[in-house]
């Protein structure tokens, strides 16, 4: 059973990262249930309430580019311990101001963005790691595997205990949130990582270069642009639709507040099912034509639940949502990482995330705007229509975009040989 869920050939740095996640994943999980509910014990103001919604993003947005920066110049297993220290610190001032009683709306929502902040360094610099310990042929299931930890650990498992946690005590989720964090660091201390990063006998850079020559990569890589461009516009339309999905669930399914949840539960459901066959569906299926799939599904999905009034069918659409959205999830990532040299990753991975960040917030946005003036099934319209649009435009290319590691940079004329 280990070697099925662990294969050795995957090495020993990785089982410590994958350790190191997965605890990881539970504190997050945590957080998740506990935080709003942290924040609806303080304020029941609606703009407060999705002021602290809005903070999860805005770490991502602010110092997401310069994250990869660091990432890229840096010791990436020390930014990550430095990032989840803070992340602790963070947390126990927390616990301290909510047992003492000191705790208001103010230190909840600065908590909040300060948890956003290390995040964005921990994230954005644990997944240029991987291709730094395993062989690109292995990427893919050694991906799904730190993925069925964000399923089982933060999805589906994690905010249950917050909110029961949460029920006992108003501290004790954010205690257990900051002892997962501490593990997670002793666990990330036993990675060994080889040496990356930039030649230091070159001249040194400027931070505003850095990121310059980061987007650069990103757009004179046709398959990595096309990848990048894929995910910033699905993310719109997916945004735009799972905007209102509360509403969805109560007013067209008229589910109420448990139904909602087993929709959350039948997507993360689905996602635990997509990454443990992702060896499988790798070793019989092409990237391309999974890619395909994947966008098909998705665009199907936006349309079946804009003309359904059936709990049941949601609950299916949503099983198979799940599975196709973390597949997608495990390829885009292993497409990068292959395709990415090693000095990069921080930077291109960076440029990714706001790519992701930016396309929900956007998303989100335009979907309130279209629900209240069109009802509550028009975001789903619009999210059908715009996904069969893009992906129309880029059937054929997804195939090379499978395929990126093999595809070259174009080079700039400016530095072009003569």
């Amino acid at each position: 059973m280990v070697e099925r869920v662990l294969p050795a050939r995957l090495g020993t740095p990785f089982r410590w990262l994958l350790g190191s996640s997965w605890v990881s994943n539970i504190a997050d999980g945590l957080q998740v249930a506990a935080g709003p509910l942290l924040v609806a014990s303080e304020t029941h103001d609606p703009f407060l309430v999705a002021l602290a919604a809005v903070l999860q993003y805005l770490p991502f947005l602010l110092f997401g580019l310069f994250a990869g920066v660091v990432a890229d110049r840096v010791d990436r297993r020390r930014m990550i311990v430095v990032a989840d220290l803070c992340r602790v610190v963070v947390v126990a001032v927390l616990v301290g101001t909510v047992v003492s009683g000191h705790v208001n709306i103010a230190v909840v929502l600065t908590a909040m963005f300060l948890l956003g902040v290390g995040e964005t360094f921990a994230d954005t610099t644990t997944s240029t790691l991987l291709p730094m310990i395993v062989a690109k042929r292995d990427l893919g299931v050694a991906n799904a595997r730190l993925i069925t930890g964000i399923v089982t650990f933060n999805q589906l498992a994690g905010p249950p205990v917050g909110a029961l946690l949460f029920g006992l005590g108003r501290a004790y989720p954010f205690a257990a949130q900051c002892t997962c964090l501490a593990l997670s660091v002793l666990l990330m201390l036993r990675v060994r990582l080889p040496a990356h990063g930039r030649d230091h006998t070159a001249e040194p850079s400027t931070i505003r270069s850095d990121i310059v020559e980061g987007i650069r990569w990103v757009w004179r890589h046709a398959a990595i642009r096309t990848l990048v461009l894929t995910i910033v516009t699905f993310n719109v339309t997916f945004g735009a639709a799972w905007s209102v999905l509360v509403l969805y669930s109560l007013e067209r399914l008229g589910m109420g507040e448990v139904g909602f949840g087993l929709l959350t539960s039948a997507l993360a459901c689905g996602g635990l099912v997509g990454t443990l066959s992702f060896g499988w569906l790798e070793r019989h299926i092409s990237l391309g034509n999974i890619m395909r799939g994947g966008l098909v599904i998705e665009t199907l999905t936006h349309l079946v639940l804009a003309v359904n009034t059936l709990p049941s069918v949601a609950l299916v659409v949503f099983f198979v949502f799940g599975a196709h959205a973390f597949v997608w999830g495990t390829i885009s990532t292993t497409v990068r990482q292959r395709a990415v040299p090693t000095a990069m990753q921080g930077r291109v991975t960076s440029v990714n995330l706001i790519g992701v960040t930016g396309g929900m917030v956007i998303g989100s946005a335009l979907g309130g705007v279209i629900a209240s003036h069109w009802g509550i099934t028009a975001p789903f319209w619009f999210a059908f229509v715009g996904s069969a649009i893009f992906l129309a435009l880029i059937w054929r290319q997804l195939v090379h975009v499978a395929h990126a590691d093999e595809e070259q940079v174009e080079q700039d004329p400016a530095t072009a040989p003569e």
